[in-house]
């Protein structure tokens, strides 16, 4: 007779479906734990983070199709809760799981600049900065303040725009350097674009920082462009 099942049961297809998850997981998670820095591809980290949102679903299709939206793994990580949230299987606490990882990655990086000399450690700060700002939708400014051994002595988010007076006034940034006692500073915005490559406006009102720097003893080291394609140093390139 074809009776019901009792309840709680799971059908034979079911088992072995939830089987063979549990087989894929754990394959996973070995070569996680025992392979080297790509053991896994970007569509499987993806796809492990996500097991914590979904303990017994099938979180690849997931993972490929935020990829296909995003288009990389820092894409995705960087992307808007909202806008993960967009992508059909995406709830609050895989979108909530995702920012965490992402947080977790520019503590991290911050955690390597800070307390050493940055120009000493200036590859730490480019991972940095390129975590923090290369996936930014928006256009931001911030000023790394540095004390006398050029250590980071603050991060000041100037604001979002593009880079000229209206957006960011060099008296200001010369006087937030004089409040906080710094005597160097950094100059770092992104281009949505990707392109990290500097307008004539980054020109420009880097040299008036500059200069409003140098009548106060205080040097501007570089002006750091980040952009998903790389970055460009505005002091490399001899524009400072």
């Amino acid at each position: 007779m074809g009776g019901r099942l009792p309840q709680g049961t799971e059908k034979p297809d079911q088992i072995g479906a939830a089987h063979a998850g549990a087989g894929h997981r754990a394959r996973l998670r070995q070569r996680l734990l025992t392979g080297g820095a790509e053991a896994l591809a970007d569509y499987e980290v993806l796809e492990y983070l996500l097991f914590a949102a979904n303990p017994r679903g099938d979180t690849k299709p997931l993972a490929k199709a935020l990829l296909a939206r995003f288009g990389s793994l820092p894409g995705v990580l960087n992307a808007d809760p909202g806008a993960l949230r967009q992508v059909k299987g995406m709830g609050e606490t895989g979108a909530a799981t995702l920012k965490a990882v992402a947080l977790a990655a520019r503590r991290m990086a911050r955690g390597q600049v800070a307390q050493k000399p940055v120009l000493g450690s200036w590859q730490a700060l480019l991972d940095y900065l390129t975590i923090d700002m290369a996936h930014l939708t928006v256009e931001r400014v911030r000023v790394l303040y540095l004390d006398t051994r050029n250590r980071l002595i603050a991060d000041h988010h100037v604001g979002d725009g593009s880079i000229d007076e209206a957006a960011i006034h060099p008296r200001e940034v010369v006087k937030k350097a004089l409040d906080v006692g710094a005597s160097a500073m950094i100059l770092v915005h992104n281009h949505p674009s990707g392109n990290p490559e500097p307008s004539r406006a980054d020109i420009q009102i880097t040299q008036r920082i500059a200069e409003a720097g140098r009548l106060l003893g205080i040097v501007v080291h570089d002006h750091v462009i980040v952009g998903r394609e790389g970055h460009t140093s505005l002091k490399a390139k001899g524009l400072i």
